[in-house]
C-alpha cells in the first residue's frame, strides 16, 4: 500500500514489495443453523429481498397527508399494504427503494385519486383492512403483492397514472385477488 505524500520515508531502506503469507486459509462456506446454502429461495409468499428496505417506511410515511381514504379505511392498512408493493417493485430493480416506488402502488390502489372507482374502494377495504396492525397475518400482505403482476410493477409512475383508472382491474391482479 502506498504511503501518503507526507509520511516521513528512510531513504536508505530497502524496497518493500508484496509477498505472499506461508498458509492460505481454506475458502468460508456456510456451516451454521439458519444460513442458506446456494441463492435465496423464492416463491410465493416468501418476500422479495433488497438493500435499505426500511427507508421505504420514511417515504411512504410522507404520503400520509394525501392519501384519500373513504369511511372505514385506516391509514396504517393503506401504508402497510402499499410499502409491501412498493418494496417488491425496488427488489425487482435490485436497488433500494424510492418514492417512484411508493407513488405507483398508492397510484395503482386509487390511494391519490380523490374519486377512486367505488368497485376498487370496495376491493381495497376488503384486502387491506387490518394489515396496519403488526400482529395481524404475514400472508395477508404477502397475497396482497403476490397479486400485482410484474408487468404492472415495471411501469413508471407516469404509466402507472395513465394507465388507471381505466385498466385498474389489470394492474392490481384482481382476478387473482378474487381467487384468493
Amino acid at each position: 500500500m502506498a504511503a501518503p505524500k507526507f509520511a516521513p520515508v528512510d531513504v536508505t531502506a530497502p524496497v518493500r514489495g508484496y509477498t505472499s503469507p506461508e498458509h492460505v486459509p481454506t475458502a468460508w462456506v456456510p456451516g451454521r443453523p439458519g444460513e442458506i446454502h446456494g441463492f435465496q429461495p423464492a416463491g410465493g409468499r416468501l418476500g422479495f429481498q433488497g438493500p435499505d428496505q426500511g427507508f421505504a417506511l420514511k417515504i411512504a410515511n410522507g404520503f400520509a397527508d394525501r392519501l384519500q381514504l373513504t369511511e372505514g379505511e385506516r391509514r396504517p392498512d393503506a401504508i402497510r399494504g402499499c410499502l409491501a408493493i412498493a418494496l417488491r417493485r425496488a427488489s425487482m430493480f435490485s436497488r433500494a427503494p424510492v418514492v417512484h416506488d411508493l407513488t405507483v402502488a398508492f397510484t395503482i390502489w386509487g390511494y391519490l385519486d380523490p374519486a377512486a372507482p367505488a368497485e376498487l374502494v370496495a376491493l381495497r377495504r376488503t384486502v387491506f383492512e387490518g394489515l396496519g396492525n403488526p400482529a395481524h397475518g404475514y400472508d395477508d400482505a404477502r397475497m396482497l403483492v403476490d397479486a400485482v403482476p410484474p408487468d404492472t410493477l415495471r411501469m413508471t409512475p407516469q404509466q402507472a397514472a395513465a394507465a388507471y383508472p381505466g385498466r385498474w382491474r389489470e394492474l392490481v391482479g384482481a382476478a387473482t385477488l378474487a381467487e384468493e
